[in-house]
């Protein structure tokens, strides 16, 4: 049996960055002499088997030909006179095309390391446009790699854009698309994918809400970056600074939907954005079937940003209405999710993006003040029903008087 390392786990060596799994391709072998040395079978579409004893995925070395389109549309030969470079020359970018034997030698016939060092991304043959999921698969590795340098050579961008035009992307299913996004915001850089998907025209047909948003302007005073499509790039990038979460990344990324709605003659102001947005939202993620948790949180801090950037100068009643809203007085809750989304908002600006947010300690200190209230009065004092419920808002309503007042 002649095996190869092959795909993600040799760039990343490479790269000497750290491998989390790895791939093998074997040559010259076929599924039944793969069962008889003990290999499980798990492949739907092509043989992939699962070694007997590490449990890795080996592939049988395999070519495809497309016969219709979208991502399945492919007939796929395996045998034992498919070569590694039959294999490797149908991968999508060269840096992905590279091979490995079990004692390090490298196999790259198709200039994979020249173009690591180069930090460029280049397709490996013309089949690249066969697949429309290879767009989205490009713009996440420049998220994931964008902080090292990395960008897209020409002749790929203008594949891509042929792609685009073609309609070939318009085969994209929604389930592809949104594991290619989840996965891109839990890159270093998550801002590069939307930027790439942009830069081919594909951000127009996969993403088009995120789309209307650039050459939107909005204040200069409050956003010297004035375009709101950059903004809401920018308000990415600093939630993937200050959190981990994906969840709030998505709802840093969305939640100025609404601005593209506003009427031109009110530009560069967007009256009740917050508010227009949310069926904006709703569409999105019912599209492409995002889950409940992220489009929860979203939903959130598209409705109540604003809240919290003026929370100083906010109404007791309304500041305790909206963290009732956000669910603040439960013992399980998104509260700060949600203020790391809107503080990734205040710093997504052009200039602020190291400007302290101490609206977010107000909020906290007002969620915690409304929460420890002493209920007793209200649930002793001989009310009934809905009357509890506003004496318990009334105690609430004073403690965060008390918290905006110190601020």
């Amino acid at each position: 049996m002649k095996i190869y390392l092959v795909g993600g786990a040799v760039r990343d060596k490479l790269l000497n960055l750290p491998v989390t799994e790895q791939d093998w391709v074997v040559i010259g072998e076929t599924p039944e002499t793969m069962l008889q040395q003990g290999f499980k079978p798990v492949g739907k579409d092509f043989p992939v088997f699962l070694h007997p004893q590490s449990h890795e995925e080996y592939a049988l070395a395999r070519t495809e030909r497309k016969t219709t389109h979208g991502y399945k549309g492919f007939s796929v030969h395996a045998a034992p006179d498919v070569s590694l470079e039959d294999d490797l020359i149908r991968r999508d970018l060269t840096i992905n095309a590279m091979a490995m034997t079990p004692l390090g030698q490298l196999i790259d016939p198709y200039g994979g390391r020249r173009d690591l060092e180069r930090r460029l991304f280049r397709h490996v043959s013309p089949a690249f446009c066969e697949d429309p999921v290879r767009i989205l698969r490009v713009a996440r590795f420049a998220a994931r790699y964008a902080h090292l340098g990395f960008r897209l050579a020409d002749e790929t961008r203008t594949l891509m854009q042929s792609m685009v035009s073609s309609g070939e992307a318009d085969y994209l299913v929604p389930e592809r698309v949104w594991a290619e996004l989840f996965k891109a915001l839990n890159e270093i850089s998550p801002s590069a994918f939307f930027y790439t998907l942009k830069d081919c025209g594909a951000l127009a047909k996969i993403f088009p809400e995120l789309d209307n948003l650039f050459g939107v302007p909005q204040p200069a005073q409050h956003h010297p970056e004035i375009d709101t499509g950059v903004h809401s790039l920018m308000s990415l990038e600093q939630a993937a600074l200050l959190s981990s979460s994906p969840e709030v990344r998505f709802a840093a990324l969305v939640h100025d939907l609404g601005k593209a709605l506003s009427p031109k003659d009110n530009l560069p102001h967007h009256y009740r954005h917050e508010t227009n947005g949310l069926p904006v939202l709703d569409a999105l993620c019912q599209r492409l079937r995002v889950p409940n948790a992220f489009k929860a949180l979203a939903q959130h801090v598209m409705q109540y940003h604003t809240h919290c950037h003026q929370v100083a100068h906010t109404a007791p009643a309304t500041l305790t209405d909206t963290l009732a809203a956000l669910g603040a007085f439960k013992p399980v809750n998104t509260l700060n999710a949600f203020l790391s989304a809107c503080e990734a908002d205040a710093r997504g600006r052009t200039g602020f993006e190291n400007r302290a947010y101490p609206q977010a300690d107000i909020f906290r200190l007002a969620a915690k003040a409304a929460s420890s209230v002493d209920t007793s009065p209200a649930l002793n004092g001989g009310l009934q029903g809905a009357q509890i419920g506003a004496a318990i808002r009334q105690l609430r309503i004073r403690a965060v008087a008390n918290i905006i007042r110190a601020a």
